[in-house]
């Protein structure tokens, strides 16, 4: 593979990146309605891309409720009513099993990042952790991958994946989380070089299972809409796994960011009541 092949999609990927990057961390570092307005568009965007990745076809009626399905979560989440936002997430089983698949992991990431930015204290640290671990994972997956090159690291899932760039992309969000963490809180940047790294092994999983479900479907990107991307799935499927599980975290350490928790408050939250999701 010439040099020119292996980087051909780069000017595209670095052109939708200048344009989406300081809109989305404007409304970021905003927070509020423009925050929510913005998770809001990108899961619907993300619910339609799911159903399309889905077989057989809904009537028109079902497709309707299906995009707004997880709407109704959100909404529900903006009011503070985590515990039916959760509950309208889990009754999604009524457009069977693939769907519900889709839809469970669709919402979940909306939620989770929802959560994430309204944390008091450490809200817009914890959703740049996120993100910026899952960019620089992304990144240098991709740029390790290219310049080394190697055994594959799915071959039958996605074939252009190298165990390469797998272990570049991991490296690299270690050393982003713990970079973060130094930042915000500069007591526990060790902290953020391990949970840079789950974060890291997590957006690789989720990067994963959406090749797998692409295949499945027999399509090369779940949508058209990002130039050098695909779709919406194609860029944020990293942020459906490491969203949730940061926000899972953050319940076992109440007030303070979630890389900063340790096995001890991990085990104790175990067997307590999460705080905030009634």
């Amino acid at each position: 593979m010439s040099d020119g092949t292996k980087w051909s999609d780069l000017r595209l990927r670095l052109m939708s990146a200048a344009l989406i990057v300081p809109v989305a961390l404007f409304c970021i570092w905003r927070g509020g309605l423009l925050y929510d307005a913005m998770i809001l568009l990108v899961v619907l965007g993300m619910t339609h891309e799911a159903l399309n990745l889905t077989r057989g076809a809904l009537s028109r009626w079902r497709a309707g409720l299906f995009h707004a399905w997880p709407l109704a979560a959100l909404a529900a989440a903006f009011k503070g009513a985590w515990g039916p936002a959760i509950w309208i997430a889990g009754v999604g089983f009524v457009f069977g099993p693939a769907r519900w698949a889709a839809l469970a992991v669709v919402i979940a990431g909306g939620l989770s990042l929802v959560w994430l930015r309204h944390l008091p204290e450490v809200g817009l640290a914890s959703v740049l952790f996120v993100i910026v671990v899952v960019m620089v994972s992304d990144t240098g997956a991709y740029a390790t991958g290219r310049i080394f090159g190697g055994p594959k690291l799915a071959p039958r899932i996605s074939p252009g994946k190298t165990r390469s760039g797998a272990i570049g992309g991991l490296v690299c969000a270690a050393l982003a989380g713990g970079a973060m963490a130094r930042l915000a809180a500069p007591w526990d940047w060790v902290g953020g070089l391990v949970w840079g790294a789950v974060l890291g092994i997590a957006a690789q999983a989720g990067d994963l299972a959406e090749s797998a479900a692409k295949r499945q479907a027999g399509v090369k990107d779940s949508g058209s809409l990002i130039p050098g991307h695909g779709g919406l799935l194609d860029r944020f499927d990293a942020l459906l796994v490491a969203g949730p599980l940061a926000a899972l975290v953050s319940l076992a350490v109440a007030g303070r960011p979630f890389w900063s928790a340790g096995l001890g408050d991990l085990a104790r939250s175990l067997f307590s009541s999460p705080a905030g999701l009634g």
